[in-house]
């Protein structure tokens, strides 16, 4: 139950910074998690973790059905102080290897840190399916009767949605041995071929997101040159990103189908605690609003940028009248805090040390993983927030984005380690909100009609990768998946069910080079976290529903709203929406937020007139 992350990263030891061009630009201090990776610290809780693990299956295992309620409670208790020192060793390990990918050592530390955890912690994974055979009639006696064990109620309950899909303790015991070399090793294979990537721009070598960041260049030639390096690359690593997505999506349908699950999405359903019929709600809403969201706003940007047919480089092309300059680190900052303090000192509080004590790692480093996130570490410690800072105001709402998780973590974090974690469909509330307050900000600062303009066409175009790019996602894998089960599938069979969602989806203005069928290979979540992206849309559109709450005035708002973070998983979205008279399991609910950006795009057509 080790807390995972995205991708990470800081640079060399001693190496000269990059990205100095935007300022003195924070790098991550590890010393909050261990001093170095041979010290004692770290030696002395690994033997703890080996002698924790063993004791507590031979004090509990085969046993757990017999224990009453102060039993039970000191057993979750023994159960949680392991996950926070195993947390906090893979949180470390991780957290190197992702300031440098390609660092044979970092690689070496995490893979073995990896193997000691896993080797550690085989002996406890009897608990879930000891906990799971205690008869529903004695845990709900229990969980009625002792407060103290009533407080891990949703952990519990959680855990017992599982219990029809659980296997045998041996084969339960083998997935979580083979872990390690089964899909931790093809993800591992993943983020190393894509951190040792280089993309070739008129004699120049780029890296993954150097190359990417070329895709919004205002030059239309340079991003061309772009979009062409990437699909050339991608092409000559294609059948190595089969193969891994072949691979781990036969591994996921081997795995279901001894589990018995329902579908390939549905372990991910119950991972995120949100019912299948709420997801296919909110993807139904954002198919059916295609027309009236991105194919309508392309058409426009088309018709700004004087062409009948746009190329997949000019997506994110800025406006033909856009600002040139970039924005300075500190300029960023200041931007981001400011739209924080204004909707709560409170907020700006905690976000504060992230930016002054080595919470946050900007600066683009040679070996660097690309993308940006925000991770828990333990709820002892703090987060660490990574991003690949190029002075755009996408990066500026990316920093708002994990300044926001970053934020939740720590309200969240009183939680205990159990119970801290957010399901991933409410785990993006908070990052959105916080762009969503920066936005608003710079957008009532807009000095004229055409800076109004481009941050509106900025939001709208972040909201449609946030809810309709994610969406497509989501088709793509189910699609995918579903294939997947009828036989291996080609590299040309993977790439026509991308084009299949991206036309789709995109609208007809659209003119899909030849090479753009390969670029599904570069997005991660389809390996580390199948079918996670929805999470995305769910949490755009709640985002936009909880806003036009906070503007309509709700005198409480910020009390609710801290509230709502500072819980953590310990509540199901129905209970944390309730405050605020919201509903998603209403169909409705997401037409509210699918509206809102609709509306963002009424006024840049009225802005035509």
């Amino acid at each position: 139950m080790i807390k995972p992350f995205a991708t990470f990263e800081l640079l060399r030891d001693n190496a000269e910074p990059a990205g100095m061009e935007f300022g003195d630009m924070p790098s991550w201090n590890l010393d909050d998690l261990y001093p170095s990776q041979d010290g004692p610290e770290i030696t002395a809780d690994l033997e703890k973790i080996e002698t924790a693990c063993k004791d507590f299956a031979a004090d509990y295992q085969g046993k757990m059905d017999a224990l009453d309620a102060d039993e039970l409670l000191t057993c979750i208790l023994r159960y949680e102080e392991i996950e926070g020192l195993s947390g906090r060793v893979m949180s470390y390990a991780g957290l190197r290897y992702y300031q440098n990918t390609t660092d044979a050592q970092r690689a070496k530390f995490m893979s073995d840190m990896q193997g000691k955890i896993t080797e550690f912690t085989t002996p406890m994974v009897f608990v879930s399916l000891e906990i799971n055979r205690i008869e529903d009639a004695k845990m709900q006696e229990m969980l009625q009767g002792h407060a103290g064990l009533a407080r891990f109620a949703p952990i519990i309950e959680n855990l017992r949605k599982m219990k029809p899909y659980q296997l045998s303790d041996e084969l339960e015991k083998f997935l979580h041995d083979q872990s390690v070399v089964g899909a931790a090793a093809w993800n591992r294979l993943f983020d190393e071929t894509m951190a040792s990537l280089t993309f070739d721009i008129d004699g120049e070598e780029l890296n993954l997101e150097a190359t990417l960041n070329l895709l919004s260049d205002a030059d239309r030639a340079t991003r061309e040159k772009g979009a062409r390096a990437l699909s050339a690359v991608f092409a000559q690593n294609l059948p190595l990103f089969a193969r891994i997505t072949n691979t781990l999506a036969k591994e996921k349908e081997i795995e279901d189908k001894w589990r018995n699950m329902p579908s390939p999405q549905h372990s991910r359903h119950l991972s995120n605690q949100v019912e299948p019929e709420v997801v296919e709600a909110l993807r139904n809403a954002v198919v059916a609003a295609y027309p009236k969201l991105s194919h309508r706003y392309y058409a426009l940007k088309a018709k700004w940028m004087g062409l009948e047919t746009m190329e997949v480089w000019d997506r994110n092309a800025p406006l033909p009248d856009g600002p040139r300059e970039k924005i300075q680190w500190d300029e960023a900052q200041k931007m981001v805090m400011e739209a924080y303090g204004d909707f709560s000192p409170q907020m700006a509080e905690i976000a504060a040390p992230f930016f002054s004590d080595g919470w946050i790692d900007a600066a683009v480093k040679p070996g660097k993983a690309p993308g940006a996130f925000s991770h828990p570490t333990v709820t002892d410690v703090h987060p660490y927030v990574m991003l690949n800072y190029m002075g755009k105001q996408r990066d500026v709402m990316t920093l708002a984005h994990e300044l926001g998780h970053g934020v939740h973590q720590v309200l969240a974090a009183k939680q205990g380690e159990l119970l801290a974690s957010t399901p991933l469909t409410l785990a993006e509330t908070a990052s959105v909100f916080g762009e969503m307050l920066t936005f608003q900000k710079l957008l009532d600062n807009a000095p004229d009609q055409a800076a109004r303009k481009r941050l509106l066409a900025g939001k709208v175009e972040d909201m449609i990768n946030t809810v309709v790019r994610q969406i497509a996602f989501y088709d793509f894998e189910c699609k995918l998946h579903a294939a997947r089960a009828n036989g291996e599938l080609t590299p040309d069979q993977i790439n026509e069910i991308w084009m299949s969602v991206q036309a789709e989806s995109l609208g007809p203005v659209f003119n899909f080079v030849e090479g753009y069928e390969t670029f599904w290979t570069y997005i991660p979540h389809f390996i580390h976290s199948p079918f996670y992206v929805y999470a995305y849309a769910f949490g755009d559109g709640l985002v936009n529903a909880l806003y036009a709450v906070y503007e309509e005035g709700d005198a409480d708002f910020q009390g609710k709203y801290f509230d709502m973070l500072s819980a953590g998983g310990s509540k199901h979205h129905s209970e944390l929406l309730a405050p605020f008279g919201l509903d998603a399991s209403d169909p409705k609910f997401w037409d509210k937020g699918l509206n809102l950006i609709s509306s963002m795009i009424d006024e840049l057509e009225a802005m035509e007139d």
